[in-house]
């Protein structure tokens, strides 16, 4: 006997426990997709590279004038920033060769000088009065020393030359300085000739210093009136007078 077709199956799998096939994974885009069609698009006709690079290539046509105005700016841009390295560079090395002018200048030590000179009786107290009182200062009292007479050679040199009120007021302001440390620095039986000879050789050399400057009030001059100019070739037409109709008149008076 043949078993029903019909009849249920013991040996079959229920469908709803069969596993469920897993949906198809997406393709991968490739990788900078985006930026591959950009970069593309960029350099068709209109793209913007292609532009920029026609830009380039006629910037020998054009010239400095007519030339694109980004490739104008771009070229002021690197040259600006050439100078300001230059000016950087230029800065840095003029300020390694004063740090070493200044400690390395001068030598001797300041607040002995053996020399029996004229400008002995204002550089002697200088120096002594200098390394007396930079005992604790972060620099060498030759340093100092250095720095004072720099500052009165260019407060001299360049008041004559440029006549500037803030490097006049630097040469007094120094040469008090200086009054000030030799009569300080200098024995009391000594000093007055000191200062005096001192106060001489500043006033010899503020002539020069203070060269053009005046106490006088300027006054001011009246104003002169304005001139009119005269014109000789504008001529100006007056009309002819009328003729009067009663000339001829027997009763006019």
């Amino acid at each position: 006997m043949q078993p029903n077709d019909h009849a249920p199956r013991t040996d079959r799998q229920d469908l709803a426990h069969l596993p469920v096939p897993l949906p198809k994974a997406p393709p991968k885009e490739r990788p900078f997709a985006a930026l591959r069609a950009w970069w593309d698009k960029a350099w068709e006709d209109d793209g913007v590279l292609n532009l920029m690079w026609m830009d380039i290539l006629n910037v020998p046509q054009d010239g400095p004038r007519n030339m694109a105005p980004w490739i104008r700016a771009v070229a002021m841009l690197v040259g600006a920033s050439f100078v300001v390295l230059a000016v950087l560079a230029a800065g840095e090395a003029v300020l390694r060769t004063l740090h070493q002018l200044l400690t390395a200048v001068p030598t001797v030590q300041v607040g002995v000088d053996t020399s029996d000179s004229v400008l002995a009786i204002v550089d002697q107290p200088v120096r002594t009065y200098i390394a007396q009182h930079s005992a604790g200062l972060p620099i060498a009292a030759s340093t100092v020393y250095t720095l004072w007479l720099a500052t009165g050679i260019a407060a001299l040199i360049l008041g004559y030359f440029t006549r500037s009120n803030a490097l006049r007021a630097m040469w007094t302001g120094w040469g008090a300085a200086t009054v000030f440390m030799v009569w300080t620095a200098t024995p009391d039986t000594s000093r007055t000739i000191a200062v005096a000879l001192t106060v001489l050789a500043w006033t010899l050399l503020s002539a020069l210093a203070l060269n053009g400057l005046t106490l006088r009030r300027t006054v001011g001059r009246p104003a002169h009136p304005a001139k009119v100019p005269v014109r000789p070739d504008v001529h100006i037409h007056m009309p002819a007078p009328a003729a009067d109709r009663h000339s001829n008149c027997p009763f006019r008076d």
